[in-house]
């Protein structure tokens, strides 16, 4: 059994806690919250299980650190803290722990990361004899595993696409809804996240992972970015009111440029009410969804639908992100200590839990 700790108990600390507690290989050995409620409370309480796991949350980062886990699911969000999420990260690494995270995007590929980035992560690394491994859904296994093994059905491929399709009424995350992509927000509000070069440094990565797989070389990396305001004022059930004329959808590409023409692309179309932008690509039933479409002889689509913790589809995309990083945490043990990336690190079976129930 590999002694794991989760860090961070938000959207995808809770699924991280449940997918350790499945893993037939890996045992719950710490919890670490920054939130003061939450010291002391069991972690099955936190996950949202009705079951009690006997680990109870602290905050007490050296101590948990000291004991000595063999990994650690960073889950804490990196989105408007980089710098101290990358802190955290390489003190767990200086710890000598395998370590996971969705939270650095600049890591998603390591091999496009700036040095100032990627360097202190080489040197716990070297110090600590752990390991890193940073993905997600999207950015994540959305487009980079999944599309790679579409494509391979294909027999011509011109364009590969990988599309989110939300409605963000049931992402319980109201600073990056609102602030981070401006939902809500006036439509001369500029949107951190939409702002020139971001969603490259976002998303480019996976781009880049996805040349990488396809055996292409890109000439540049370009990005399209289109918003649309409210007709009506809509209300929430986890976020409160959006106004009228406020943004109430977005559509950005990260497109992947070979030969001159776009032929890898990442777009996002995102709403806060399925009524915004109806003209523009909808999930298969309103909520949302991940696909892939392989434009080529045969046309290939795969959509993928994740639902949890009640059926809310933004907690089932965090749950499959949880997933791949936690169902890696095996082979990264056994691997040499190093920096990986998602063509390094294989999407393991579900070996030995076919059927298990949870204690």
């Amino acid at each position: 059994m590999i002694p794991t700790v989760v860090w961070g108990t938000g959207n995808m600390g809770r699924a991280a806690i449940r997918a350790i507690d499945a893993h037939p290989e890996l045992e719950l050995a710490g919890v670490l919250v920054h939130n003061p409620d939450k010291v002391g409370r069991d972690a099955g309480s936190l996950a949202g299980l009705d079951y009690e796991l006997g680990v109870a949350a602290t905050d007490d980062i050296d101590a948990v650190l000291a004991s000595n886990p063999g990994a650690v699911v960073y889950a804490a969000s990196g989105d408007i803290r980089p710098d101290d999420a990358l802190a955290d990260i390489v003190r767990a690494l200086g710890a000598g722990a395998v370590v996971v995270s969705p939270a650095v995007y600049a890591l998603y590929d390591p091999s496009g990361a700036a040095p100032e980035v990627k360097q202190p992560v080489l040197d716990a690394i070297a110090a600590g004899g752990g390991s890193l491994f940073v993905s997600g859904v999207d950015p994540g296994w959305g487009n980079d595993v999944l599309p790679l093994l579409v494509s391979g059905l294909a027999g011509t491929v011109d364009v590969v696409r990988c599309q989110e399709i939300f409605d963000y009424t049931t992402y319980d995350q109201p600073d990056s809804v609102r602030w981070l992509v401006g939902m809500g927000q006036p439509m001369e509000y500029e949107p951190p996240m939409l702002a020139p070069s971001v969603p490259t440094m976002v998303w480019g990565g996976q781009v880049r992972l996805l040349a990488r797989g396809l055996g292409v070389e890109l000439d540049e990396i370009r990005e399209t970015v289109e918003r649309r305001a409210l007709d009506a004022t809509v209300t929430t059930k986890l976020m409160g009111d959006f106004e009228a004329g406020t943004q109430g959808a977005i559509r950005f590409e990260v497109q992947g440029i070979v030969d001159g023409e776009p032929r890898i692309v990442i777009e996002h179309v995102t709403r806060i009410h399925p009524d915004c932008a109806r003209d523009w690509p909808l999930p298969p039933d309103g909520e949302g969804a991940h696909r892939v479409i392989i434009e080529g002889r045969p046309h290939i689509e795969v959509s993928i639908e994740c639902s949890d913790e009640g059926g809310n589809r933004s907690a089932g995309g965090n749950a499959t992100a949880a997933g791949r990083l936690v169902n890696a945490i095996p082979w990264l043990t056994a691997a040499e200590p190093g920096l990986y990336d998602a063509l390094d690190v294989p999407l393991t079976p579900a070996v030995g839990k076919l059927g298990r129930k949870n204690p």
